[in-house]
């Protein structure tokens, strides 16, 4: 399980941000490090309401933390 938290992006952006030691403090949400378990997640607004966090997060550090982590032989 990948545990991500409510963070911001290098734009300072709110964002949600993978967390995989799960040590960041806060309020976090876990899932299936699959791109099938993510893509589920962002269309049903999983992450919203898991990590209680208002519109507009930014799922994007997490799609790309998932396609290196997966890309590792």
């Amino acid at each position: 399980m990948l545990r991500v938290t409510a963070g911001s992006d290098a734009h300072g952006a709110s964002a949600v941000v993978p967390d995989p030691d799960g040590t960041a403090p806060g309020r976090g949400a876990h899932l299936h490090p699959t791109s099938e378990c993510f893509d589920l997640a962002v269309r049903r607004k999983a992450f919203t309401r898991a990590l209680r966090a208002g519109t507009g997060l930014s799922s994007t550090l997490v799609r790309e933390y998932l396609d290196s982590w997966q890309a590792k032989p």
